[in-house]
């Protein structure tokens, strides 16, 4: 094994966290304001996709956990943003909606997707280059989604 092996700048693991953490922050001013979070935020993009989907459906699509996502709807829900009800071709299924103020968002937060792809572009990363850097972390992601991606 290498000394350049356990360097921090060649691990792609920081590279990925760092840009993560970074990027989430650039959001928070612009979704402050109307008082959600970037967790929320990500459930509401979901549910603007397509409204009234079951809970286990929204955790498949943001990549979580059914019990890492409950306790984040139920906060909406207290909040007004969704509405939680049993299914009624299966109680045990919870499904989730948009109520009229998680609707009206989507127009206010309007010019968040524009605002933050504003602030990523750089040299490296422009309009022409963004659907290569979606494919590449698109394969990390279905990569490591596998079972057991590291054995």
């Amino acid at each position: 094994m290498q000394r350049e092996d356990f360097k921090l700048d060649n691990q792609l693991c920081f590279r990925l966290y760092t840009a993560s953490r970074l990027l989430t922050q650039a959001y928070h001013p612009l979704l402050s304001k109307h008082g959600i979070t970037y967790p929320q935020y990500l459930v509401l993009l979901v549910l603007w996709e397509k409204d009234s989907q079951p809970v286990n459906d929204i955790a498949k699509r943001l990549v979580l956990e059914t019990n890492t996502i409950t306790p984040l709807l139920k906060r909406m829900e207290s909040e007004g943003l969704v509405r939680r009800t049993r299914s009624r071709k299966d109680a045990r299924q919870m499904i989730v909606s948009l109520t009229r103020q998680g609707i009206e968002l989507q127009e206010k937060l309007s010019a968040v997707p524009t605002t933050v792809g504003k602030a990523v572009m750089c040299k490296e990363i422009t309009p022409e280059t963004v659907p290569d850097l979606f494919r590449m972390l698109d394969g990390i992601s279905k990569q490591l989604q596998k079972k057991n991606p590291l054995q």
